[in-house]
């Protein structure tokens, strides 16, 4: 009896990296693991760190495709990686040539928001729907559509760049250089950077988030924001009643323009609690056009979403090599 075609899901993130074994027969997951890069870990070392557990998950077996989610540009037609904005040494790097070079079958590479939404949409919350925008709303600020079933990338590749939104002209620059971008106003290090200025600039404010990060304002995350928030800290309140603006505003226009079935965001801020949710679907429900409905709800898949989609982006290569 032949074997049931396996798939290796690989999930390149910035310091975190994850890889799995999918058994279409189930369909299940095999095996699951992930690995960690130290500070300063170039490519080269991702690379073969992220490998050799995928050697280790497949115990000498071959798989039949591979799909890989990758956190930064990616030439989805040919599976080369642009760049990554955290990890040295990316630039150019042929991915699923080496991939299929490496395991002698099919790869397909997308970054990790085009994949996570396809995760979203084949096993998750985007089940049943024809059309969704997925946001992760983490370290950055990034999203992935999916249109009559299929992800949509954009004549360049760069679809999806909600992080780069501008919201408001006159704010904050970004890293990107343009100012009052979403990902400027609501990710996790710069809603902690504006929490660390406005602690700075007022001394006699902020005692709820002061007290979180033991008066060391280097040691405030975006999560101690959130947590300060909730406990009715101004400052904290402040910098995310801001985010969650921008983000909403982002929303709210995407869904004028494409009008998507369902708006699902994941990602690390995301789990920052109600007020982060009340703020995101009250400036959406503002901005976007009383006829548009406006569905925003929590990753079903949650941190796993990219590898989700990384199995399902295989199992379309698998098909296209199939049928071709």
């Amino acid at each position: 009896m032949a074997m049931a075609p396996l798939i290796l899901a690989l999930d390149f993130g910035g310091t975190k990296h994850t890889a799995g074994l999918f058994d279409l027969a189930g369909p299940k997951w095999l095996r699951r693991n992930r690995v960690f890069s130290p500070p300063g870990a170039d490519a080269n070392y991702d690379r073969n760190a992220l490998l050799s557990l995928a050697n280790q998950l497949l115990q000498g077996q071959k798989p039949s495709a591979i799909g890989v989610s990758f956190g930064g540009p990616v030439d989805a037609l040919s599976g080369c990686v642009r760049l990554s904005h955290h990890v040295h040494g990316w630039e150019g790097i042929p991915l699923a040539d080496l991939l299929q070079t490496e395991y002698g079958c099919i790869a397909s590479v997308d970054n990790d928001a085009n994949v996570a939404a396809l995760g979203e949409y084949n096993f998750g919350a985007g089940k049943g729907l024809t059309s969704l925008l997925y946001i992760t709303v983490s370290t950055g600020v990034g999203g992935g559509w999916v249109l009559d079933g299929k992800v949509w990338r954009g004549a360049d590749g760069m679809a999806g760049e909600i992080g780069h939104m501008v919201v408001d002209p006159q704010g904050p620059v970004c890293l990107c250089g343009k100012r009052g971008c979403v990902e400027r106003l609501a990710s996790g290090p710069y809603m902690a950077q504006d929490a660390r200025e406005a602690l700075f600039n007022n001394a006699s404010n902020g005692e709820i988030l002061r007290k979180l990060c033991n008066e060391d304002l280097s040691r405030i995350t975006g999560e101690m924001v959130s947590q300060a928030a909730a406990s009715g800290d101004t400052i904290a309140l402040k910098v995310l009643e801001r985010g969650t603006w921008g983000l909403g505003v982002a929303i709210g226009n995407a869904a004028n323009l494409m009008n998507p079935q369902r708006i699902i965001l994941g990602g690390g801020v995301t789990k920052s609690g109600v007020l982060f949710w009340d703020g995101v679907r009250r400036a959406a429900r503002i901005t976007a056009l009383p006829q548009i409905n406006i569905d925003i709800i929590p990753a079903a898949l949650g941190d796993d979403a990219p590898l989700w989609g990384a199995a399902a982006l295989g199992i379309a290569a698998l098909d296209w090599k199939n049928s071709s």
